[in-house]
C-alpha cells in the first residue's frame, strides 16, 4: 500500500493556528454564540493605528503631491480625533458621515472617528442629493465631513434634514483640524471589541440601501483571517521546499476601489495598514491611460481588477508604452471574474501570473467568506475557493435544510465577524441573520466534494424557463470567452408561455465590430444546453452599467 502524499497546507495550518502558534485559535462566546477566534488580536482599530509606529518612516498614503508616512498618519489621526472631540463634540457612539472622493484625508478621518469610539457612516461618493438625504435621515450623523464637490450637493437637500448637523470641508478645513499634530496622543477612552464602528451601505440594487453595521472585532478579524490565510500558503510552500524571500519589498496598492466599499476600505486600507504597505490614490474618474502611467511612475505592485477595470487597462491602445513589470498581484472582488478575464490578467501582468486571486464576501459578512489564488485558481477558475479561517459555510434549500455536495442552494455563512445588524432595520436584520448568527447571503451556489465554493448567481437573478433553473453566470462566462466580446450580462425577461426567456447584453471589444447574434448562439451551443441559449440579444456600444463595487446593475439593463 502506497504512502499518502503529505498535506502541506494542513500541516502549515496546524502549526500556525495551534497552541502557541502565531495565529493560535480558541473558542470564545461572541454575541451569545461560540466561535473560533484568534488568541492574539487587537481589540480595537485604535490599537491598529498605534501599531503603525513600527512602519513610521515608510510612506503610507499618496495622492499627487500629498505624501504621508505612517508617522504622519498616526499624528494626523490623533490630531483629527482631538478636533472632532473638542470642536464638534463627537463622543463614543456618535455617527460621523464621510461624503468624499477617495483621498488620504478620508482615511485619516475614518481612523480618527473610530479611535474616539464613534461610528463612521460611509456615504457613497456617487450619491445624488436625494440619496444623500436618505443616508442622513437614516444614520442621523452629528457631523458630515466631505469634500467641496459633495458638500455642494447637500445644498439641494430638502427641508430641515440638515438642521443641527455640523459640516466640515476636508478641502478647506483639514489643515486646521489637524494643526495640533504631532503634539497630541490618540484618545484613551474605552472601546469594546463588539462596539459598532462603521455603517457600510449596501449597493442598493433593489430598493433603498441598507446599512450594514460593522464592529471593531469584524474589521480586525478581516485583517487577521486574510493574513493567516496568506501565512498558511507561504508556510506550506516552505514545507514543500520552495525558497521564501526573507525580506519582502513594500506592497504598493492602487487605490481605485471606493473607500465606501469593502474592496477599498477593507481590502486596500486595512490590509496595507497592517503590513506597512503604501496606497496610491488619484483624482477624478477611472481612466485606463492614467492608471497605466501611475503604475509605471509609482511602481504599483497590487492591481485591483474590479468590474471592467481590468479589461479597460488590458485593452488600452497605449499599453505597450508602459512598464508594468512592478505588478506582482491582481485581485478580483465584488463579483466573480470569468476565466477569460483571469487569463487576460495573466497575459497583461506576467509577473503577477502566479498571484491572481479573488475573495468572496460582502458588507454583511465583513470577513472574507472564501478565497482562492495562484495555481489553485488556474485549476478551478470558476470557484471562489474554500471557506476562510474561522468561517463556516453551508448551502441551504428554501426550507432551510442543509444540502450536500454539488447541490444548488442559498449560501449561508457564519463567523465571529458577521455584521452586528442592519442599522435601524430590525425586520431586514431578522431576515438576513438567522438562528446561531448564520448569515443568509442571497447568493446561489454549491460546495463540491472537496469543500470548494462556487457561486452561480444572486437569488433574484436566477432565470426560470419552462421549469428549468438557469444561472446567468454560466452563460456570461461562455460569452466572455468569445474573442470579439469585452463583457456581457444575462437576465431573464417575461415570456407568455415559458415564464421567462434568456436575454443577453453584449459589449464588443471594438465598437466598430458588428456582432452576429446567430453566430454567438452557435458559439454558445457548443458548451450549453439549448434551453440556456439566449433568444433575445442587445449589442451595446458602451460598457455595462456598474455600481462602485463593480457589480453589473442588471435592473438598469432591464428597464
Amino acid at each position: 500500500m502506497s504512502e499518502q502524499a503529505p498535506n502541506y497546507e494542513a500541516e502549515a495550518k496546524a502549526e500556525l493556528t495551534g497552541k502557541g502558534g502565531t495565529f493560535e485559535l480558541q473558542k470564545e462566546t461572541v454575541l451569545g454564540e461560540e466561535f473560533e477566534v484568534f488568541v492574539n488580536r487587537f481589540k480595537s482599530l485604535r490599537e491598529l493605528v498605534a501599531f503603525t509606529e513600527m512602519f513610521s518612516t515608510q510612506e503610507f498614503l499618496v495622492l499627487e503631491d500629498r505624501r504621508y508616512t505612517f508617522q504622519n498618519f498616526k499624528d494626523l489621526v490623533a490630531a483629527m480625533a482631538k478636533s472632532l472631540e473638542q470642536d464638534f463634540g463627537i463622543q463614543k457612539g456618535d455617527r460621523v458621515a464621510i461624503f468624499s472622493a477617495n483621498s488620504p484625508e478620508w482615511v485619516v478621518t475614518f481612523f480618527a472617528v473610530v479611535s474616539i469610539g464613534g461610528i463612521v457612516s460611509a456615504f457613497n461618493g456617487r450619491w445624488t442629493p436625494e440619496e444623500a438625504q436618505y443616508g442622513i435621515t437614516h444614520s442621523t450623523p452629528k457631523l458630515i465631513v466631505g469634500d467641496t464637490k459633495r458638500l455642494e450637493l447637500l445644498k439641494e437637500v430638502e427641508g430641515k434634514v440638515l438642521e443641527g448637523i455640523a459640516i466640515a470641508n476636508l478641502d478647506t478645513q483639514f489643515h486646521n483640524m489637524t494643526a495640533s499634530a504631532p503634539d497630541v496622543s490618540l484618545p484613551e477612552n474605552e472601546i469594546a471589541e463588539d462596539d459598532a464602528c462603521l455603517i457600510l451601505y449596501t449597493s442598493g440594487t433593489t430598493g433603498k440601501p441598507k446599512g450594514a453595521t460593522i464592529s471593531h472585532r469584524s474589521l480586525i478579524g478581516f485583517i487577521q483571517t486574510q493574513l493567516c490565510s496568506v501565512m498558511i500558503r507561504t508556510r506550506a510552500a516552505a514545507l514543500m521546499g520552495f525558497e521564501i524571500p526573507k525580506k519582502r519589498e513594500q506592497n504598493v496598492a492602487l487605490g481605485t476601489s471606493p473607500l465606501f466599499h469593502v474592496s477599498g476600505l477593507h481590502g486596500t486600507v486595512l490590509m496595507n495598514i497592517s503590513i506597512g504597505g503604501k496606497i496610491v490614490y488619484r483624482s477624478g474618474r477611472f481612466d485606463a491611460g492614467e492608471i497605466l502611467k501611475l503604475i509605471e511612475q509609482e511602481k504599483i505592485t497590487q492591481f485591483p481588477a474590479l468590474g471592467s477595470a481590468g479589461h479597460q487597462v488590458a485593452s488600452h491602445p497605449d499599453i505597450k508604452k508602459y512598464d508594468l513589470s512592478s505588478i506582482k498581484s491582481v485581485g478580483f472582488g465584488g463579483a466573480p471574474a470569468s476565466p477569460a478575464l483571469q487569463q487576460l490578467m495573466r497575459e497583461t501582468f506576467p509577473n503577477a501570473a502566479a498571484a491572481i486571486g479573488m475573495g468572496y464576501g460582502s458588507s454583511e459578512s465583513c470577513a472574507v467568506v472564501s478565497n482562492i489564488g495562484g495555481a489553485e485558481f488556474e485549476t478551478r477558475p470558476e470557484s471562489c475557493g474554500k471557506p476562510g479561517i474561522g468561517m463556516e459555510v453551508e448551502i441551504r434549500d428554501e426550507d432551510g435544510n442543509v444540502l450536500g455536495a454539488n447541490q444548488q442552494g442559498e449560501i449561508h455563512c457564519r463567523s465571529a465577524y458577521t455584521m452586528l445588524k442592519y442599522w435601524d432595520d430590525e425586520e431586514a436584520t431578522n431576515g438576513t441573520i438567522k438562528a446561531g448568527r448564520w448569515l443568509a447571503t442571497g447568493d446561489i451556489g454549491h460546495l463540491d466534494e472537496e469543500g470548494y465554493l462556487y457561486i452561480n448567481s444572486r437569488a433574484r437573478d436566477m432565470i426560470l424557463r419552462n421549469a428549468e433553473n438557469i444561472y446567468p453566470i454560466e452563460i456570461e462566462y461562455r460569452l466572455d470567452a468569445h474573442p470579439d466580446i469585452a463583457e456581457s450580462a444575462v437576465i431573464g425577461i417575461d415570456h407568455p408561455e415559458m415564464g421567462q426567456e434568456v436575454m443577453a447584453f453584449v459589449v464588443p471589444n471594438n465598437p466598430e465590430t458588428n456582432l452576429d447574434t446567430d453566430e454567438l448562439a452557435t458559439f454558445l451551443s457548443k458548451y450549453l444546453a439549448d434551453y440556456k441559449i439566449p433568444t433575445a440579444w442587445k449589442i451595446l456600444k458602451s460598457p455595462l452599467p456598474r455600481n462602485p463595487a463593480g457589480k453589473i446593475l442588471k435592473r438598469d439593463l432591464s428597464q
